[in-house]
């Protein structure tokens, strides 16, 4: 049998995931990507996978919802969770990365396999390529390729925003004011937090960050997706409201006087060397003067030094219920798939988790051999059920979580516990479908 390649759109986290999944079924891809031909304003590097927000691919413990979806990928043979994990830096209880390492890492893996050509162009019109399509292009797909993709789908799109958080110099810290703690004593003293002591100093930043100046705003930038808020559109919703974000104060005492402060910044390590922070939850749309400036004013980053300031960038979304099926693909033309953030799943794993599910499906499709859908007791068939039910009438892009997953037949009151049982009948549930999953492999 004669198998013809298959077209994936984007070397993103998706779009890696779908090649893996499509090679391990012994077909050939063509993987198109236009970077560094042409820049996408975010990406920085030409590695495949470059996480451009954070480092974080937040919690690893299956008692979270995320953390089951990484196990799962695990036993699914995730290409993205392996690199992941050969180049973790300490981050408490999440999954981080050591962004450029990792990166670096996948783009290797894809480049060397022998089923994959490499193509660095925009696509620009999609009933052009032959044979089954993946477009995994991203949140942050070309004007070109987004009007080809509305012509395609004959549908209106969705928009949201990103924000990426500032990244300073560990060595221009002011180590007398920053301390290093986890909240809670959870996973080793993996942060360094920045600690308001009094109401006034916190009061002063909090004014002055609501009154600091943001770069320009499109029309459609108005629409700024809850999840991933700038922290001034944070503040400007009151005084109190960081304290209870990203700022939240509880469990992260002072080791050296055992205090514990009225508002606290957190810097997560951004790289294996250690040589980086990010400030946690500090997405911003602020202009880069105004950010040294209001930054500044965080105690222990008086004279930092910023290597990236915050930026935003458009993401945009399908409104995938209308439009995809549980395998992420278009329900009135076969031959197209759709994976990442465009489908509405948010969050680098559950991209990357799309990507591995569209692959798979594709896979079947072009080998001919029935579909399979995954139980839907496990994070990805939770993920695959969201973004493909009809009946939800208005459609968000949403992080998984335990709600989007069938409760268990017994009440169970705490939360842990209750969580901790959802994982494991998952887990037991994909142990017990990929035996035959296996079987039906090229």
């Amino acid at each position: 049998m004669t198998i013809s390649p298959v077209h994936v759109i984007g070397a993103g986290l998706a779009g890696c995931e779908a090649v893996t999944q499509l090679t391990r079924h012994g077909i050939p891809v063509i993987l198109h990507e236009m970077r560094p031909v042409k820049s996408d304003g975010a990406h920085k590097t030409a590695y495949f996978a470059e996480l451009v927000c954070s480092n974080s691919l937040r919690a690893a413990n299956i008692e979270n919802a995320v953390g089951l979806l990484k196990e799962e990928m695990r036993r699914l043979g995730s290409l993205i969770m392996q690199k992941a994990d050969e180049h973790q830096v300490p981050a408490g209880g999440a999954l981080a990365v050591d962004r450029d390492g990792f990166a670096a890492a996948v783009t290797e893996a894809v480049k060397a396999n022998p089923l994959v050509t490499v193509i660095h162009e925009e696509v620009t019109d999609l009933e052009s390529l032959e044979g089954t399509v993946i477009v995994a292009s991203g949140p942050l797909t070309s004007d070109a390729l987004f009007a080809d993709i509305k012509k395609l789908l004959q549908a209106d799109y969705l928009h949201f925003f990103d924000a990426a958080a500032p990244i300073v110099t560990a060595d221009s810290l002011d180590y007398d004011k920053v301390y290093r703690a986890s909240r809670y004593d959870k996973g080793g003293a993996d942060y360094l937090n920045c600690p308001f002591y009094t109401k006034e100093e916190y009061v002063a930043f909090w004014e002055a960050l609501c009154n600091a100046e943001s770069a320009p705003v499109k029309d459609f930038e108005h629409d700024v997706f809850e999840a991933c808020m700038p922290i001034e559109e944070m503040a400007a919703r009151g005084e109190d409201t960081m304290r209870f974000g990203p700022m939240k104060p509880v469990g992260l005492i002072d080791p050296r006087n055992g205090k514990e402060a009225y508002a606290v910044v957190q810097l997560r390590q951004d790289n294996a060397a250690a040589s980086l922070y990010n400030l946690v939850g500090f997405q911003t749309h602020l202009k880069w003067p105004e950010q040294r400036r209001v930054f500044g004013m965080i105690p222990g980053l008086e004279n930092a030094e910023f290597v990236r300031f915050g930026v935003m960038h458009k993401n945009t979304y399908l409104n995938s219920p209308q439009l995809l099926d549980k395998h992420f693909n278009l329900r009135n033309n076969k031959r197209f798939y759709f994976a990442g953030q465009m489908t509405g799943v948010e969050g680098y794993v559950e991209s990357a988790a799309s990507g591995l599910m569209a692959g798979l499906a594709a896979a079947r499709a072009v080998l001919e051999l029935p579909e399979v859908e995954l139980p839907e007791v496990t994070a990805h068939g939770a993920l695959a059920n969201y973004i493909s039910n009809p009946a939800i009438e208005n459609f968000q892009p949403m992080n998984i979580n335990f709600g989007l997953i069938p409760p268990l037949t017994v009440r169970i009151r705490k939360k842990r516990e209750k969580n901790a049982q959802i994982a494991a009948r998952a887990l037991e549930a994909l142990d017990g479908f990929l035996p035959a999953l296996k079987t039906e492999q090229a």
